[in-house]
């Protein structure tokens, strides 16, 4: 059987592996598979002291006690469908890493984006591998350097791509889904990750 293509860029520190075509095949089918199972809100985020709607939709799926906080709110996981298990056991083949939940965003067309952050939460420890998958509109992806914000990699995560964050990216870099007027389809991208107890 065929391996699938996946290129490896060292960013010094950390490195991104990214399969560009993957899940392409199956790509439609799998989005509404994930779709149907994923519980979407639209959280707020705190931003320079105000309380905005997030400009995307969210939901937050794992096993048990896979809870996590982000911008001071509390979010306890929602259980995994069968498309999500299939699709994470897939994901931990390839990128031969354990995950047990997974964030998934649905970016209703262009308009809707990610600002400037990194996957840091305290309960995936000092340095987590985090797994991108992105189904549907092709959208810009770009990194940059936490020590010099003007060093930056970019790439276009594409229909059916999965792209492998490793450490320590996330302590060095931070990431961003930039706004791209000219995308007006949906995309659904799921970030795998691996929550840990968190000593008390």
């Amino acid at each position: 059987m065929r391996q699938p293509r996946c290129d490896r860029t060292l960013l010094e520190p950390g490195a991104v592996s990214l399969w560009p075509d993957v899940f392409a095949e199956e790509s439609v089918a799998l989005m509404q598979a994930l779709c149907a199972e994923a519980e979407f809100s639209r959280h707020s985020v705190r931003l320079f002291g105000r309380e905005l709607p997030a400009p995307r939709l969210s939901a937050w799926h794992g096993e048990p006690g896979c809870s996590y906080r982000y911008s001071g709110v509390r979010h306890d996981p929602h259980p995994l469908g069968p498309a999500m298990q299939s699709l994470r056991a897939r994901v931990e083949e390839l990128c031969g890493q354990h995950f047990n939940c997974v964030l998934l965003n649905l970016y209703r067309d262009g308009e809707d984006s990610m600002g400037w952050h990194s996957d840091d939460e305290p309960e995936l420890g000092p340095d987590p591998f985090i797994a991108s998958v992105s189904l549907g509109e092709p959208r810009r992806f770009v990194l940059r350097s936490r020590a010099e914000p003007r060093r930056r990699h970019e790439c276009l995560l594409a229909d059916g791509s999965l792209l492998l964050m490793e450490p320590p990216l996330q302590s060095a870099w931070q990431h961003a889904l930039p706004k791209m007027r000219r995308a007006t389809a949906p995309r659904l991208n799921l970030t795998w990750r691996l929550i840990r107890p968190i000593a008390r």
